[in-house]
C-alpha cells in the first residue's frame, strides 16, 4: 500500500511532459483509510480531479481515474509544457499537493540556458499560492530573470510624455522669468543665461525612478550570489546594464497606490503591465535571485517556444559566423500574409517560418518542432513507425517545404529540427548520421533541399553550431 499524505509530508506529483504519470490515489488520504481504502481513494481522486480541473488542463491532455484490480491510480497525460503549481487537497481544501513537470530531454538547467539564450524566452510565474515543500524543487534564478528581462523590455518602450521644465537657456524659450533675468542675471553680464520655463517631451521621470530602485534591489541580491556560478554574473552584467538608462533620475521606491494609478491609465501595453508587475514584486521583496529568497514560486513554461528560442539562439551565431541575416519569427519577421478569394473566406492567414538565415547565396529556413521524431525515426524503420507518428512527420515536412516556395534566386534548404539526446547525437554525429538530406524539385531549373536534424537542449553553444555550420557550409548539390 503506498504512504498517505500527511501534514509533514507534503504529495509532489512530478513527472516529464509529453508522457504519462501515475500516481496511486491511496496517497491523498490522510491517516489510516480503514477497509474501504480503496473505495475511499477513489471518491479522493475522483474529488481531486474536479477541484484542480483548470490548472490540470493547462499541463495536461487528460487525466483520469484507473484501477487495476488491486490499487486506484492518478493518471496524466502530460503536454509540453513544464513548470511547478500548487493543487488543492481534496480532503483539507488548501493547496497542498505541489504539481511538477520536467523537460523530457535534459537540459543543463533553466538558468543556465535562459542566461546563454539571451532570456529571449522567460517562464511565466502564476497568480497562485506558493508551492508546498521544499524550495529546492523550483529553479534558482527563475523570478530575477523574468523582474530583469521585463525591465529591459519596459525600458525599450517606455512611454514619453510632455514634462514642464525649469532651465537656463542660451535664448528664449517658453515662458521667461524676465524679472529674474533683468534684476540678477543682466546686472553680472550674464547676458546669454535667461531662466525659461517650457513643456519638453521626456521619460517618465518618476517611473524610471522607480526601474532604478527595482534594478538597484536585483542587483544587491543578486551580488551575494556570485558564488553560485556564471548564471548570476550574467543577470549581474545585465542589471549594470539596464542601470545606465537611468542614472539620470535618484532611485526611488513607488507607493502602492502610485503603481495602481500607473495600471489604470487608458491604453497600457502588455509590456508595461508586466513591468510594473516586476517592480512590485521587488518592492513586496518577493523571491530575489538568492536561494534563501525563492518561495516555491509558482511557474509556467512552454518547450515548444523554449526549443524554438534554442534553436533562434544556435541559428543567431551561426548568422554571425556564416556573414548572414536572421529574421525571426518569434518577432514576426518572417510573416508572409495569404491573400484568400473572396477575403472574408480561407482558414490560415498568414505563413510563419520559425527563422530565415539569409548569406550572399543560400537561405535555410528553420522549423523547430519539440518532438520525439528525430530519436523515434532513427531507432525504427519507416514502416515500422507508428501510423500517427508517421502523419505528424509528414504534415512537419509538408509544412517546411511550404516554406521553401516564399523565397527564390537562391539556394534553398528547408531545415526541420528536432529535440533529442545528448547521447544519441553525440553517437549519431561520430557516425555522420546526425542530419538527413533530401532534395525536391521545384521547377526545371531548381531544387529545394531538405535537412532533418536533431539538437539536444544541453550540447553547448559552440558544439550545436559546428553542428549546423557543417551542414549548410558544404554544398548538397552536386
Amino acid at each position: 500500500m503506498a504512504p498517505r499524505l500527511t501534514a509533514t509530508a507534503p504529495l509532489f506529483v512530478e513527472g516529464e511532459d509529453s508522457s504519462t504519470i501515475r500516481v496511486p490515489a491511496a496517497r491523498l488520504i490522510q491517516g489510516d483509510g480503514g477497509r474501504n481504502a480503496e473505495s475511499q481513494a477513489a471518491r479522493l481522486a475522483q474529488q481531486f480531479l474536479r477541484q484542480n480541473e483548470g490548472l490540470l488542463r493547462t499541463f495536461c491532455t487528460g487525466t483520469t481515474v484507473d484501477y487495476d484490480g488491486s490499487d486506484v491510480y492518478l493518471t496524466f497525460t502530460t503536454n509540453v509544457h513544464v513548470g511547478a503549481v500548487p493543487l488543492l487537497s481534496p480532503t483539507t481544501g488548501r493547496p497542498e499537493i505541489g504539481f511538477v513537470v520536467r523537460p523530457r530531454f535534459e537540459w543543463p538547467g533553466i538558468g543556465a540556458m535562459l542566461a546563454e539564450m539571451g532570456w529571449r524566452v522567460v517562464p511565466q510565474p502564476l497568480k497562485l499560492p506558493l508551492l508546498p515543500g521544499s524550495e529546492r524543487r523550483i529553479p534558482p534564478w527563475v523570478l530575477a530573470t523574468i523582474v530583469i528581462s521585463r525591465i529591459q523590455a519596459l525600458l525599450a518602450q517606455l512611454e514619453r510624455r510632455f514634462e514642464l521644465v525649469q532651465e537656463t537657456l542660451p535664448a528664449p524659450r517658453g515662458t521667461v522669468d524676465w524679472a529674474r533675468y533683468a534684476g540678477s542675471n543682466l546686472p553680472r553680464a550674464r547676458v546669454l543665461e535667461i531662466p525659461s520655463r517650457f513643456p519638453d517631451l521626456r521619460d517618465d521621470r518618476e517611473l524610471r525612478a522607480a526601474i532604478h530602485f527595482t534594478l538597484r534591489k536585483q542587483l544587491a541580491s543578486l551580488e551575494g550570489q556570485r558564488a553560485a556560478g556564471p548564471v548570476v554574473a550574467q543577470l549581474i552584467a545585465l542589471c549594470q546594464l539596464l542601470l545606465e538608462k537611468v542614472r539620470d533620475v535618484h532611485p526611488r521606491q513607488p507607493a502602492g497606490i502610485t503603481v495602481q494609478n500607473w495600471l489604470r491609465a487608458p491604453l497600457r501595453t502588455d509590456v508595461f503591465r508586466q513591468g510594473l508587475q516586476a517592480i512590485e514584486w521587488t518592492v513586496d521583496d518577493r523571491g530575489l535571485a538568492g536561494l534563501a529568497d525563492l518561495r516555491g514560486l509558482p511557474w509556467l513554461l512552454s518547450m515548444d517556444e523554449f526549443f524554438e528560442a534554442w534553436v533562434e539562439t544556435v541559428a543567431a551565431r551561426l548568422a554571425q559566423t556564416m556573414g548572414g541575416t536572421l529574421a525571426v519569427g518569434r518577432r514576426r519577421e518572417t510573416i508572409v500574409p495569404l491573400s484568400w478569394t473572396p477575403p472574408y473566406r480561407g482558414s490560415q492567414r498568414y505563413l510563419l517560418p520559425d527563422l530565415v538565415l539569409e548569406t550572399a547565396d543560400t537561405i535555410v529556413i528553420f522549423d523547430a518542432k519539440y518532438k520525439r521524431h528525430w530519436e523515434e525515426l532513427h531507432f525504427a524503420d519507416w514502416a515500422d513507425v507508428d501510423a500517427e507518428l508517421r502523419e505528424r512527420h509528414r504534415a512537419d515536412l509538408l509544412q517546411v517545404l511550404a516554406y521553401s516556395t516564399l523565397k527564390t534566386g537562391k539556394r534553398i534548404v528547408s531545415c526541420l529540427v528536432y529535440p533529442c539526446r545528448l547521447s544519441t547525437w553525440q553517437s549519431l554525429t561520430a557516425r555522420g548520421e546526425a542530419a538527413f538530406h533530401a532534395t525536391v524539385p521545384a521547377s526545371f531549373d531548381r531544387q529545394v533541399e531538405v535537412v532533418l536534424t536533431g539538437l539536444p537542449l544541453n550540447a553547448g553553444m559552440e558544439a550545436a553550431c559546428r553542428h549546423l555550420q557543417s551542414i549548410f557550409g558544404t554544398a548538397l548539390l552536386s
